[in-house]
């Protein structure tokens, strides 16, 4: 039986980003700082994470409540093992009509074409800079851009959809707004421009270190020719526009300067099976805890269903109007973005 529900504020469940696994073989300052997740941070254990049955059993309970659009996210999804098995089998649920993955591209030359035809529809790949020195510098670990854009490569060559996500952060990688642009331009890929977010507690987030999407389309438009796009759907998060002449578009995600919690269709579980109802709220719900016992399919859809109902989170809109109080956050590495 499918149940289309709403929460407290009449937003649909529509998307459930799931993170496979907590870690990650780059250490990006904004999302895994290496002085917090260093040689000797304590990762969850195998027997933590939910297992891929499990999953898929949430999926289907998800998708019987309107969920059309899963995200595979982690850390760096791609280092769960055999992860084309999950893949194949939440793209045989009734009503799944999307299926994504977020990565930072490392490993998707060894991977894109199994992903494909596992059923992979698109990648999102995590690049903040083109320049190797940067690069190097921001991702913690001193890997080099090359592996990322063969990454890119393959996935196209694979016939997954891609999208380029840069996460823009003042006085560390402006000088890549312009070079990044062209690059995706050229390539016909879509880049999407990410405020810098107060995501969890480790990242060192001020407001002062925040380019918003005013400013980089100013920096765009005077090099460029662009004009908006109609949103394709409710919930849609990137605010679009388009490089006159051509298809190829650029987004903006624009979470800081220009909040869109009226609009946000997202549930997000992380890889400890806990449910958070926004990327901002520390709050996780324990649905591990309930797979694991002998609670039945109905039960679990009803205690989803009272936690969607209540669900009343506005994060942004209270960080735009001064009024968040001192909150309990999620990392950011634990949920996925």
């Amino acid at each position: 039986m499918n149940h289309h529900i709403k929460d407290s504020l009449d937003r649909p469940l529509r998307d459930l980003r799931i993170s496979v696994i907590d870690r990650c073989n780059f250490r990006c300052q904004y999302c895994m700082p290496a002085e917090i997740f260093h040689d000797n941070f304590q990762f969850l254990p195998k027997s933590e994470l939910l297992s891929y049955k499990e999953i898929v059993r949430l999926s289907k309970l998800f998708a019987s409540l309107g969920v059309k659009k899963l995200r595979l996210t982690g850390g760096e999804p791609l280092l769960r093992k055999d992860l084309t098995t999950l893949i194949s089998e939440l793209i045989k649920i009734e009503g799944i009509e999307d299926i994504g993955l977020t990565t930072n591209g490392v490993f998707l030359k060894k991977q894109a074409g199994n992903l494909k035809s596992a059923g992979l529809k698109r990648v999102n790949i995590s690049l903040d800079s083109l320049d190797d020195k940067l690069f190097k510098q921001m991702n913690g670990r001193g890997v080099g851009i090359k592996p990322v854009i063969e990454g890119l490569t393959a996935a196209k060559e694979a016939g997954i959809g891609v999208k380029v996500n840069m996460v823009v952060k003042k006085e560390s990688n402006e000088s890549q707004i312009l070079p990044m642009a062209r690059f995706c331009k050229e390539e016909g890929i879509q880049l999407r421009y990410i405020e810098f977010m107060d995501v969890g507690h480790t990242n060192g987030w001020q407001m002062k270190n925040v380019l918003t999407k005013k400013e980089l389309l100013e920096i765009l438009q005077a090099k460029f020719d662009l004009e908006p796009v109609e949103e394709d759907y409710f919930g849609e998060v990137a605010k679009r526009f388009r490089y006159k002449g051509t298809t190829t578009e650029v987004g903006f995600i624009t979470s800081v300067s220009e909040s869109f919690c009226s609009s946000c269709t997202r549930a997000r579980l992380s890889a400890n099976g806990s449910l958070y109802t926004c990327l901002f709220n520390g709050k996780g719900h324990d649905l591990k805890s309930l797979l694991r016992s002998d609670m039945s399919d109905e039960e679990l859809t009803g205690f989803i269903i009272s936690l969607w109902n209540q669900r009343d989170d506005r994060y942004s809109d209270a960080r735009s109007a001064g009024t968040v109080k001192n909150q309990e956050k999620v990392e950011m590495s634990f949920i996925g973005g």
